[in-house]
């Protein structure tokens, strides 16, 4: 039997990555692990309401979606330990601007490019409802057929409520591949 554990977020552990906006003529940088795929062609990125960068989204309606993998993860912290308010974080990575004119960040495996078409509310968060503008691949973690190989990209997880950082594991089978029904 399982226990009821009251109303509680419980989806994890997911993907943690950088969100970049453009800060006037300097991009500023924040870590988030709420994000969501809302469709093929949308995707969600769930801010507290009071983040500085949510102003910056605002005003260019361009942000990017930067994986976090094992070797940016130290850069990747310290960008969500910080405010933008209080500190300017546009030095933290290496960036090129993406032709959207987001900033994208060289050290990072997988960078989605984004255009704002609507900012859904809810108390206390600002969610992005963005299209995908464009998405750069570093090419070692693309496989021979041109997709993405998560094998080698090995992006970190994150896991509510302990705060902790995941490793990503082994495979454990191919999708729709099991075609039987279980056996009780």
């Amino acid at each position: 039997m399982k226990k009821n554990i009251g109303s509680k977020l419980a989806l994890y552990p997911m993907p943690i990555t950088v969100i970049g906006a453009m800060n006037g003529d300097k991009p500023t940088w924040t870590l988030v692990g709420h994000l969501g795929i809302i469709g093929h062609d949308r995707v969600m990125v769930s801010l507290a309401a009071p983040h500085f960068i949510n102003g910056c989204i605002k005003e260019t309606k361009k942000l990017s979606i930067n994986l976090v993998n094992e070797v940016m993860l130290p850069e990747a912290d310290y960008v969500g330990s910080v405010s933008g308010a209080k500190a300017d974080k546009s030095a933290v990575f290496e960036y090129d601007l993406g032709d959207a004119g987001a900033p994208l960040i060289r050290k990072s495996p997988l960078t989605i490019e984004c255009s704002v078409v609507d900012v859904y509310h809810t108390s206390g968060f600002e969610s992005f409802i963005c299209t995908i503008d464009n998405t750069y691949v570093a090419e070692e973690h693309l496989n021979e057929k041109g997709k993405v190989n998560y094998d080698s990209l090995k992006p970190v997880l994150f896991e509510f409520p302990t705060y902790q950082y995941l490793k990503t594991g082994e495979v454990i089978g191919q999708c729709l591949s099991f075609k039987k029904m279980p056996e009780k």
